[in-house]
C-alpha cells in the first residue's frame, strides 16, 4: 500500500458539515490538517479546535471560489505552512434553487466558479506539488447524488457535480503514474447547514422514501473520505462512491409510488 505521501491534508469549506466532520477525521488519522472557510470565521475555529483537541496543530485560511483563480492560492499557502500536501478534500461548495429558463448567465457562472472551475483549480496547484514531490497522493472531490441524477431547479449544481466526476476520471487517469489516486464521494441527503438541518441529529423515521429513512450524519461521509485518503484505498481511483442511504437505487420504485405531480413544482 502506498502511504509515502505527506500525511498533510487540505479540506476546503471545513466551517460546518462534511467539510468540519473530514477535517476532524482525517486529524484522527494523523493528518496535519489545513481548513479552509468561506464566511463563516467563527465555525471554521471551531474546527480548527476539534482538531487540536486531537493533537494537531490546524492552520486557516478564507477561501472564496467565487473568484477561483484566487482562492486555488490557498493550497500553496496552507501547505507551505504545514509542511508538505498529501491529500486534498475539496468540499467547499455551493447551489442553486431556480429554473433554468428563469436563470441569469452571472447565477449560473457563480455556480459553476465554485463547485467545478474551482476544485479543477484547486486539484491542479495540490497535484504539482504532490508530482513533484515524488511521493504521491489522493485527490478526493465531494460531489453529490447529483452528480448522476437530476434535481428541478439546480441546474447549474447538477451540471457542475456531473463535470467534477468527469474531471476526477481524467485526473486519475493523468495521476496514476505518479501515485496519486482521484475520487469522488457523492452524498445524498446529509444533516448539515447545507441541507437547512443545522447539524442536527438526523432522525430514523423521516425520510421514508430512501431505504435507510433517515438522512446522513456528516460523520459517514467523513469516514469514507478518510477511506479514500488513508494508504488502504491506494489501489482504488476514478471511482465514484455514494453515501445516500440507499436513496439512488429508488428510481423507478419512488417514481410508481408519486401520488401526484407536486415533484414538477419549485
Amino acid at each position: 500500500m502506498n502511504d509515502t505521501y505527506d500525511k498533510v491534508a487540505i479540506v476546503t469549506g471545513a466551517d460546518s458539515g462534511i467539510g468540519k466532520a473530514t477535517a476532524v477525521a482525517l486529524a484522527e488519522q494523523g493528518f496535519e490538517v489545513g481548513i479552509t472557510y468561506h464566511r463563516d470565521e467563527d465555525g471554521a475555529e471551531e474546527t480548527a479546535r476539534l482538531v487540536r483537541a486531537t493533537g494537531r496543530a490546524p492552520a486557516v485560511r478564507q477561501h472564496d471560489l467565487t473568484d477561483p483563480v484566487r482562492a486555488a492560492a490557498v493550497v500553496d499557502e496552507l501547505a507551505d505552512e504545514l509542511g508538505g500536501l498529501g491529500v486534498l478534500v475539496n468540499n467547499a461548495g455551493t447551489g442553486s434553487h431556480e429554473p433554468l429558463l428563469e436563470m441569469g448567465y452571472d447565477r449560473w457562472r457563480s455556480v459553476l466558479a465554485v463547485d467545478l472551475d474551482g476544485p479543477f483549480l484547486c486539484a491542479q496547484r495540490a497535484a504539482r506539488r504532490m508530482v513533484a514531490s515524488g511521493r504521491g497522493g489522493r485527490v478526493v472531490n465531494i460531489t453529490s447524488v447529483h452528480e448522476e441524477y437530476p434535481k428541478m431547479g439546480s441546474g447549474p449544481y447538477c451540471a457542475a457535480k456531473g463535470g467534477l466526476r468527469m474531471l476526477s476520471r481524467v485526473l486519475a487517469l493523468e495521476l496514476a503514474e505518479h501515485g496519486i489516486t482521484v475520487n469522488t464521494v457523492a452524498p445524498g441527503e446529509i444533516a448539515t447547514p447545507m441541507t437547512g438541518q443545522e447539524d442536527m441529529p438526523p432522525q430514523t423515521g423521516s425520510r421514508p422514501g430512501n431505504p435507510i429513512p433517515r438522512p446522513g450524519d456528516a460523520r459517514e461521509v467523513a469516514a469514507v473520505v478518510a477511506f479514500l485518503a488513508g494508504p488502504a484505498a491506494s489501489y482504488v481511483t476514478g471511482a465514484t462512491v455514494f453515501v445516500d442511504g440507499g436513496m439512488t437505487m429508488m428510481g423507478p420504485q419512488g417514481a410508481s409510488a408519486l401520488g401526484s405531480s407536486d415533484w414538477r413544482s419549485l
